[in-house]
């Protein structure tokens, strides 16, 4: 295997890797950025982008296309269907990334591989998905506006995102396969009281699981059974959003950067940086993330602003962050 070397190699080819490749190729840092399969990630399945500040409406794929475009002009180099296996800090402080047979050495590393929503496995979910199956309730609820949806999920973001979804929804029908909600008190009370409102659009079914998402070219109904009585029905719907979790796309980071039990990265949330010298992370695979294209592109951008700094003083690695942003900090 011969060493290619780079300045920075991004791990991850979505909004938050691609805004990073942007910004490091146009500092002039000689830049890579591996993807496993294509670029764009989740939001290459999405038809309609319309909270992204400054763009009306654009879908995924053209977006992702365009932002490609864009730090390839300034030399970023994207290479796709080159998954990493491994990385491995170097004694003389470089950096080298395993890919299929080759190997990759790079002064700092932009972990961005982002995650996948946690599915259902349910027939019927991958037939509809972003067409009727939603996996988030910020980017899509107004586009169910006036109609009726079920929602899936018992956590803090199930509970969030359906407290969203009643805003524009004309029903909304939240099930939960346990017999009470697992997100923080402040919040199940807040979805409760909107519940009992008069003439609310909100009902909770416990013990509730779906079986089946079914319609002809569109969602119409969803396969919903009781877990204590095993009764099962076709409930009547025209959309579904599922929160029930994230899994991070980082298996293969485990033993190279520290990890939380569901798998995000940690990090410190102010500079995106790892334990791991020159190691930086970006986007929904790290801790804290709020899941969003906005945010992730903004992931990417802080991390490769942060990288140059790294690149300047080595030393500034080490210094906590409480010290750092003291007035007159960095």
């Amino acid at each position: 295997m011969s060493d290619a070397v780079y300045d920075v190699i991004i791990v991850g080819a979505g909004p938050a890797g691609l805004a990073a490749a942007l910004y490091t190729s146009r500092d002039r840092f000689k830049t890579l950025v591996l993807e496993k399969l294509v670029p764009g990630g989740q939001i290459s399945t999405t038809d309609r982008i319309e909270n992204y500040p400054g763009i009306e409406r654009i879908d995924g794929p053209g977006l992702i296309e365009r932002m490609q475009k864009q730090a390839g002009n300034f030399g970023a180099e994207v290479k796709t269907s080159s998954e990493v296996t491994n990385l491995e800090k170097l004694k003389d402080g470089d950096i080298a990334v395993y890919c299929d047979k080759e190997r990759f050495r790079t002064r700092a590393v932009i972990l961005a591989p982002g995650s996948d929503y946690r599915k259902l496995g349910v027939p019927g979910e991958e037939e509809f998905a972003g067409s009727g199956v939603s996996y988030c309730g910020t980017c899509d609820a107004p586009f169910f506006k006036g109609k009726e949806v079920v929602a899936v999920g018992g956590g803090n973001t199930a509970v969030e995102e359906t407290l969203h979804l009643i805003k524009f929804a004309k029903k909304v029908t939240l099930i939960h396969r346990r017999d009470e909600f697992r997100a923080a008190r402040v919040l199940t009370e807040e979805l409760l009281q909107k519940g009992n409102e008069q003439g609310s659009n909100l009902t909770i079914k416990y013990s509730t699981v779906a079986t089946a998402i079914e319609g002809e070219g569109k969602v119409q109904t969803v396969r919903l059974k009781d877990v204590k009585s095993g009764k099962e029905e076709s409930y009547p719907c025209e959309g579904v959003f599922i929160f029930i979790g994230m899994v991070p796309n980082t298996g293969f980071l485990k033993g190279f950067v520290e990890l939380t039990d569901k798998g995000f990265i940690k990090c410190d949330c102010a500079y995106l940086r790892t334990k791991v010298a020159g190691v930086f992370v970006a986007g929904d695979c790290r801790i804290g993330a709020a899941m969003q294209l906005a945010t992730a592109v903004g992931d990417g951008v802080v991390a490769a602003m942060m990288l140059k700094q790294y690149f300047r003083d080595a030393n500034w690695w080490t210094e906590p962050v409480s010290e750092l942003l003291q007035p007159g900090g960095w």
